[in-house]
């Protein structure tokens, strides 16, 4: 599977964007789907999952009511709605496929349960 992030730029603090993560060459429908951070200086951080069937994501706490991830199985893609963004949140973004099933039920968060990355996307958020 390929993974392509994208839908990133610049915003000013308080704003929202909306990234994107297209997958390729898999069933998509068949595997859970996080999406990762690095701030420079920072090791990668999670953010949010979801399980292949869709549902409720996972939030870190840093995130929670403020982001929204969410998947469109007819579509191969999942997305990650931010909205009230901080200046803490810029970064580059990640989204990780799970190919394994490692992730589900308590690694969601983990970078290790996730076999395939994409590229990132660079979200910077102005003061």
């Amino acid at each position: 599977v390929q993974l392509q992030a994208s839908g990133g730029g610049l915003v000013q603090a308080g704003g929202s964007l909306r990234l994107s993560c297209a997958a390729s060459g898999r069933t998509f429908s068949s595997y859970a789907v996080g999406w990762f951070r690095q701030a420079p200086g920072k090791e990668r951080e999670f953010v949010a999952a979801i399980r292949y069937s869709g549902g409720g994501g996972y939030y870190a706490d840093s995130v929670k009511g403020r982001f929204t991830i969410s998947r469109d199985n007819t579509k191969n893609t999942v997305y990650l709605q931010m909205n009230s963004l901080k200046f803490d949140d810029t970064a580059v973004y990640y989204c990780a496929a799970d190919l394994t099933g490692r992730t589900w039920p308590d690694q969601y968060d983990s970078r290790g349960a996730y076999d395939q990355w994409g590229q990132g996307t660079q979200v910077t958020v102005s003061s």
